[in-house]
C-alpha cells in the first residue's frame, strides 16, 4: 500500500524525470547516420578532407558519416542547406574560408552566418604564388620590381571571382600598390595550364600545385601564410620576401545549424579533435597539403569574425560583387 509520504516521493521523482532523461538523449547522440554536407563536387581537396575525417568519426561514433556533395552558389547552397536543417546534430557542414567573404560578396543570401554554429577548425593550408619558368622573377621582391616596370601590363590568375586566391591577390595589390589585372578561371587546373605556358604572369592557388612546382614545371615564389608552412618548407613566405604583414590562410571547419544542443556540439568538437590526432588521419591530410589544426568552437567563431572583417574591407575596396 502506498502511503502519503511515498506518493509525494514518487510525484517528485516523476517531476524530475525529464531533467534526468535529457542528458541521456544527448549522451546517446549519434543514434543514426550523420550527414556531412560538402560545398564542392567529389574529388577535390574539400571532399578529400571530409571523407578522411568522416571515416575516422564513423568509427568513433559507431554510426556512418555520409558525405553529401552540394556544390553551387560559391559554397552557399551547402551552407544554406545546413543552416536550415533540423538542429539535432545529424547534418554538418564542411565549411570553408569562403564563409568569411560570402556575406560581402552576395547581397541576397537566404541564410545568415548566425544561422550556423561553429564546431571546430579542421585544417588550414597556405596559398601559393607561382610564376612561369620563363618569368624573370625568382622571388616576391623581384616580381614586385617586374610589376612596377611593366605597370598596367601584369596579369594574375585565380580559380574564380570571389575565391580566396582572388581576394588574396587583391590584398597583395592593396598592400604593395602594384597594378595587376585579374584573370579568373574555372578552378586551379586551367589556370595552371596557362601559367606554365606563360600566358599569365602570376597565379595564386592551392597547395595541390606543389606537385608541379617540385617537378620543375612552374616556379613557386612563396606561401601566403605568416609563417613557413610544413607542407612546403622550401618556400619562403610573402611577408619575409617583400610584403611585411601579409598573411592569408585558407581553412576547412565544421559547422552545424544554430540552436543545436551545446552537449552535441561539444561531443562533435572533442571527437573531431581526437580524430585529427590520429596519426593515419594526420598523414592522409598532410598528403593533400593540409595542416591539421583543431580548435574550440569559440576559437573558430573568433577566426570567422576576424576573417569576415579582413575580407569585407578588401571586397569593398576592390568593388567585387557576385550578385
Amino acid at each position: 500500500m502506498i502511503n502519503r509520504r511515498r506518493l509525494i516521493a514518487l510525484a517528485a521523482t516523476s517531476a524530475l524525470a525529464p531533467a534526468v532523461i535529457r542528458p541521456v538523449f544527448a549522451e546517446a547522440w549519434p543514434a543514426r547516420s550523420v550527414y556531412l554536407v560538402v560545398p564542392y563536387p567529389p574529388g577535390g581537396s574539400t571532399d578529400v578532407v571530409a571523407r578522411v575525417t568522416g571515416e575516422r568519426l564513423s568509427r568513433i561514433w559507431g554510426q556512418q558519416v555520409v558525405i553529401e556533395n552540394k556544390p553551387g552558389a560559391g559554397t552557399n547552397f551547402a551552407a544554406e542547406t545546413v543552416a536550415k536543417s533540423n538542429p539535432d546534430g545529424y547534418t554538418m557542414l564542411m565549411g570553408t574560408s569562403a564563409l568569411a567573404s560570402s556575406r560581402n560578396l552576395y547581397h541576397s543570401l537566404r541564410y545568415a552566418i548566425t544561422d550556423l554554429a561553429p564546431v571546430t577548425l579542421v585544417c588550414t593550408f597556405p596559398l601559393l604564388l607561382l610564376v612561369p619558368n620563363s618569368s624573370p622573377a625568382k622571388s616576391v621582391a623581384e616580381f614586385l620590381a617586374f610589376a612596377r616596370e611593366n605597370k598596367g601590363k601584369v596579369t594574375y590568375a585565380s580559380p574564380g571571382i570571389g575565391t580566396t586566391p582572388h581576394l588574396a591577390g587583391e590584398l597583395f595589390k592593396r598592400m604593395t600598390g602594384v597594378e595587376m589585372t585579374h584573370v579568373p578561371y574555372r578552378g586551379d587546373a586551367p589556370a595552371l595550364t596557362d601559367t606554365m605556358a606563360g600566358r599569365v604572369d602570376l597565379q595564386i592557388g592551392g597547395t595541390a600545385m606543389l606537385e608541379q612546382v617540385r617537378a620543375g614545371q612552374v616556379r613557386g615564389l612563396a606561401v601566403t601564410t605568416a609563417k613557413r608552412s610544413p607542407v612546403a618548407p622550401e618556400l619562403p613566405t610573402v611577408a619575409e620576401t617583400g610584403v611585411p604583414g601579409f598573411d592569408v590562410a585558407a581553412w576547412f571547419a565544421f559547422f552545424v545549424a544554430a540552436k543545436t544542443p551545446p552537449a552535441i556540439i561539444e561531443k562533435m568538437h572533442v571527437d573531431t579533435v581526437g580524430a585529427l590526432g590520429d596519426p593515419v588521419v594526420k598523414a592522409k591530410l598532410e598528403q593533400v597539403g593540409m595542416v591539421v589544426s583543431g580548435s574550440t568552437p569559440e576559437e573558430l567563431a573568433a577566426l570567422l569574425q576576424s576573417e569576415t572583417e579582413k575580407w569585407g574591407a578588401v571586397i569593398k575596396d576592390a568593388k567585387i560583387t557576385l550578385d
